[in-house]
């Protein structure tokens, strides 16, 4: 399956995906994740206000495959979490990139997103899969 990925997007190994949105930055899991993982029927989040470093577990997605953990990309704030992934898990598997976001951060350290992968190197990274 081929996949489209944002360009403005930086993905980390685990597949997750940071993008600036002006000072913040939005926070989710790769297409190829989400595709992955199959039905999602759960996803676990931080709460509004709770600060985490880069590579620690942030929260869980859980579908009928298996749970996995969600490692944050950036070292943040959280300023927002997606509430309708929450009541609504089917919006994370219909448009991840998009609509099925997970969490907006305050990031602790900008330059961190410079050891991420841009969408050109995470397309070679998940086709060598």
């Amino acid at each position: 399956m081929a996949f489209n990925f944002p360009k403005q997007f930086r993905f980390a190994d685990s597949h997750e995906y940071a993008s600036f949105e002006g000072e913040l930055v939005r926070i989710g899991i790769s297409a190829y994740a989400v595709d992955q993982l199959g039905d999602i029927v759960f996803v676990d989040l931080p709460e509004v206000g709770t600060s985490l470093n880069r590579g620690n577990p942030f929260g869980s997605v859980e579908s009928v495959k298996a749970v996995e953990e969600m490692f944050l990309p950036i070292s943040g704030e959280v300023i927002e979490r997606n509430e309708t992934v929450l009541s609504n898990p089917e919006e994370l598997q219909n448009d991840p990139h998009g609509k099925g976001w997970l969490l907006l951060v305050r990031p602790l350290e900008n330059s961190e997103i410079n050891e991420l992968m841009d969408s050109e190197a995470y397309s070679t990274k998940i086709s060598a899969i």
